[in-house]
Order: structure tokens, then C-alpha cells, then sequence
């Protein structure tokens, strides 16, 4: 309990129901009840105290409106969440899935639709799969902020039926021009994935919080491994149109199991002058969320900006040329692969130890692991070392929305975690074009030293902007 006595007044009330929630001792069944029931009780029954800010705090926490809360709602909110994580990690990866399968074939679609020329084939296939994570990027912090209005649900609902939509319409293109603008389309009616962590992070009890966004984050990154197998194998066997239908299809069911299975809690609007501004003026301490900001664009950038030289690598380290291609895939999957088996480990480790001090171990990590790789004489060490990578990258992405979730007002938790999906978005831009660029005219190993050096930069800056009294 010392841990909770030297939390802030502002977030004593829930605080202590987490911290109970998370020790090894004491009560379960009380301590369960607590975390879902102080919570939810506190935001229904106490409208405005986000917005009276840290020294209003203590007094409006009525302990008598608590008290009053029916037991069986804490246990009936605990299967909430869990269901609406099982839901959410569905439609993550499904939604995943249908915007990444088309990258083994998109080529082969773009000659489809009538391009011939080699070089027009590989700038309308770039312009076509980069389209969609453009408008993606510019819409996120829009739906975040709706969602704070209307429901993250609703925009759940929105995504999911969107997504089937713009899936099914891409496999009717009858020219390139009409592939790109669908592919535009899909990413300004998608966000299923940005609006399913805005969903976890508000209503999963924060002492759960951790691990709920890493089981979560393991299921995008099953579906960014996923998606390209299966545009690998699937258009030969029914055809590249009807893979798109099919894509539709399914995300047609997670539209489904999103509308009738996810359940939100509703909070309650409260008086008009007691309702929180929007935007960057309702967070008290915009410090740590400009350091998750800048974070989120560095894994990002450091992930991708391997991706464009890792063929060409690969083929001073592969003596076989017939094994280029192989290898250099291998490599490109060790990373996912390990970022989803250590997703929700480190986010419970978390959960324990810390969000920012598993983000400041991440960074330094991954900052030692790109060394060793600019210095690889085989590709098999490679795929270790890129393994070993994903693993450590793996709890970032959870722990960036914890921060941002704990250090900010429920009322905006939705704009500031879109901000935080077009920042990342802005790294998978910027991680390519730099790695393109400091390969060709530097050599390989300078990006892997150079983003080792950024990785390093990115731990000292989480190191000094950590609050003092981060747990």
C-alpha cells in the first residue's frame, strides 16, 4: 500500500483499487470487484472531476456514491471488458489482415488493370498500398475525438462496416486510378485497429491495462505476419478479386460480432459547465505525451527503415541467389513474430514494474541489438538478431498507450491515442524513405548503427522525461 500512498490526490480513488488488484496478497474477490467497480463508479457518479482538475480532486470523491455501487456490476463489467478485448483482437486482425494481402500481388492487380510498363507498375503499386495508411494517418486524431463524443463503439461499428465496404469495392476496380482511390477510401473509413486500443485503454481497469493493450497489440502484429501469407497463397487458389471479396466477407463478420457483442460502458455527460475542454487543453501535463508522441514515430522509423535494404542485404550475407528471397522474408517475419509472443508478457511486466521503465529497457535493447547486425556474415544471424529485436520492440507499442491513457482525461483519451496512431504512421512514412536514403548513399550498416544511435537517444529522452513518481 506505500506505493499508493504516494500517488497523487487526484487519482487516489482508483489508484488504490489497482494497486490492490495487482499485488501478489490480499483479497481476490475484493480486490477484483474493486478495480471494475471504483472506476467505473467514480467517472458515473463524480461527472466533471476530470475537468476540475488535480486539486479539485479529492474533495468531489464522494466515498458514500461509491460505496452505494451494486457489487454484481463490478463482476458484470470485468466480463465486459474481456469480451470487448476478445472482440477487439478479432477485428484487429482481420482488419489487418485485409490491408496487408495484397502486397504479394498488387503488382500483379496493378498490370491487371491495364499498366504495362515495369517502372509505371512499381510507382502505381507504392501509390496504391501507401494510400491507404496516408488518409489512415490524417483521420486518426478525427475518429479519436468523435469517438470521445459519440462512443468508441460507434466508431468501431463505423470502421468494421467501412473496411467491408472499401474491401469488396477494391476487388471492382476497373482501372488504376480507381485502385488508388478505393485504397484512399479504405484507410478514411478504417481505423478499426486505433479505435479498438482507444476501446481497451478506457474501459480495461488500469491494473489489467498492460496486458490488455499487449494481447491487443499481438493481434495487429499476427495480422501485419498474417496478411501477406495469405495474399500469398489465396489468389491462385480463388483469384485476386475474389480474395478482396473475401476479405469483405470476413470483415463483414467482425462488423457483427463489433455491433452485438462489445458492450460500453455509458458515462454520463454531466452539467455543460462542468464538461471538460477538448484537445491539448484538457491534459494537465502535456510533457509525457509529446515523449509517447515522439516514441511511437522512433519504433516506427527504426522498424522500417531496415525494410528496404534487408533484400539487398541479404544478398552479401546468402551465397545461394535462389535463397535471397527467402531469407530476406524469414527476416522480415523473426521481427513480427517475436513482437507477438512478447506483446502481452511485457505488458504486464508492465503492469508491475512500470509502463516507463519497460519503455526505457525496450529502447536500450533494441538500440544493443542493432549493433551486432551491422555486422552479421550470415543471414541466419540476421533472423536471430531481428527475432531478438522483435521481441524487445514488442512492448512498446502497449506500454506508449498506457502512459498516454493514465496521463490523460477520459474525456480526450480517444484524440490523444489517434494522435499517437498518425504519429507511428509518420515513422512508417519516414522509417523507409530514410533507410532508402542512408543505404544508398552511406551503406547498409550506417542504418543500423544510425537508428542504434536513435534508439539510444529515444531511451535518454523517456529517461528524463519520466515523471518522478512513475510507478
Amino acid at each position: 500500500m506505500s506505493e499508493a500512498i504516494r500517488r497523487p490526490a487526484a487519482a487516489a480513488a482508483p489508484q488504490v483499487a489497482m494497486i490492490q488488484a495487482a499485488g501478489p496478497h490480499g483479497a481476490a474477490a475484493q480486490a477484483a470487484a474493486l478495480e471494475a467497480a471504483v472506476p467505473q463508479a467514480a467517472a458515473h457518479q463524480v461527472p466533471g472531476l476530470q475537468a476540475a482538475g488535480p486539486q479539485a480532486a479529492g474533495p468531489q470523491v464522494a466515498a458514500p456514491q461509491i460505496a452505494t455501487e451494486d457489487p454484481s456490476s463490478a463482476d458484470q463489467g470485468a466480463a465486459h471488458w474481456q469480451r470487448n478485448l476478445t472482440v477487439c483482437v478479432f477485428g484487429c486482425f482481420t482488419t489487418i489482415v485485409a490491408m496487408t494481402l495484397l502486397l504479394p500481388f498488387l503488382p500483379l492487380y496493378v498490370e491487371q488493370l491495364g499498366v504495362t510498363d515495369h517502372a509505371a507498375i512499381a510507382e502505381w503499386s507504392g501509390a496504391a498500398y501507401g494510400a491507404t495508411f496516408f488518409t489512415a494517418a490524417l483521420c486518426a486524431p478525427l475518429w479519436g475525438r468523435l469517438a470521445d463524443l459519440y462512443g468508441r463503439k460507434l466508431m468501431l461499428i463505423r470502421a468494421s462496416l467501412g473496411m467491408a465496404v472499401a474491401m469488396s469495392l477494391i476487388g471492382m476496380a476497373q482501372n488504376v486510378w480507381q485502385l488508388v482511390a478505393l485504397r484512399l477510401l479504405a484507410g478514411f473509413l478504417g481505423g478499426y485497429a486505433s479505435g479498438s486500443i482507444v476501446l481497451v485503454a478506457t474501459q480495461t481497469p488500469k491494473s489489467r491495462s498492460g496486458w490488455a493493450l499487449g494481447t491487443l497489440s499481438s493481434g495487429v502484429m499476427a495480422g501485419n505476419l498474417a496478411g501477406p501469407l495469405i495474399g500469398g497463397f489465396l489468389p491462385p487458389l480463388i483469384g485476386i478479386r475474389s480474395t478482396f471479396f473475401a476479405a469483405g466477407a470476413v470483415i463483414f463478420v467482425t462488423f457483427l460480432a463489433t455491433t452485438f457483442l462489445i458492450k460500453e460502458e455509458k458515462r454520463a455527460p454531466g452539467p455543460r459547465k462542468m464538461r471538460p475542454r477538448g484537445g491539448w487543453r484538457a491534459v494537465p501535463d502535456k510533457g509525457p505525451i509529446v515523449a509517447m508522441l515522439a516514441t511511437g514515430m522512433l519504433l516506427m522509423l527504426a522498424n522500417m527503415s531496415i525494410e528496404p535494404i534487408i533484400t539487398v542485404y541479404v544478398q552479401t550475407l546468402v551465397r545461394d541467389a535462389s535463397q535471397v528471397t527467402m531469407v530476406a522474408g524469414l527476416v522480415m517475419a523473426a521481427a513480427a513474430l517475436g513482437s507477438i509472443l512478447s506483446a502481452s508478457r511485457l505488458g504486464k511486466l508492465a503492469d508491475k514494474i512500470g509502463h516507463w521503465n519497460v519503455i526505457i529497457l525496450c529502447l536500450l535493447a533494441s538500440a544493443a541489438l542493432l549493433i551486432p547486425q551491422a555486422f552479421v556474415t550470415t543471414g541466419w544471424q540476421l533472423v536471430a538478431l531481428r527475432f531478438l529485436m522483435g521481441l524487445s520492440l514488442g512492448g512498446l507499442l502497449p506500454c506508449i498507450a498506457s502512459v498516454i491513457r493514465h496521463s490523460v482525461p477520459d474525456s480526450v483519451a480517444g484524440s490523444m491515442l489517434g494522435y499517437s496512431t498518425s504519429s507511428q504512421y509518420a515513422g512508417q512514412v519516414a522509417g523507409p524513405l530514410a533507410g532508402g536514403f542512408i543505404g544508398g548513399h552511406f551503406g547498409m550498416r550506417a542504418v543500423f548503427l544510425g537508428t542504434s544511435v536513435l534508439m539510444a537517444a529515444g531511451a535518454v529522452y523517456n529517461w528524463l522525461s519520466r515523471p518522478r513518481r512513475a510507478s
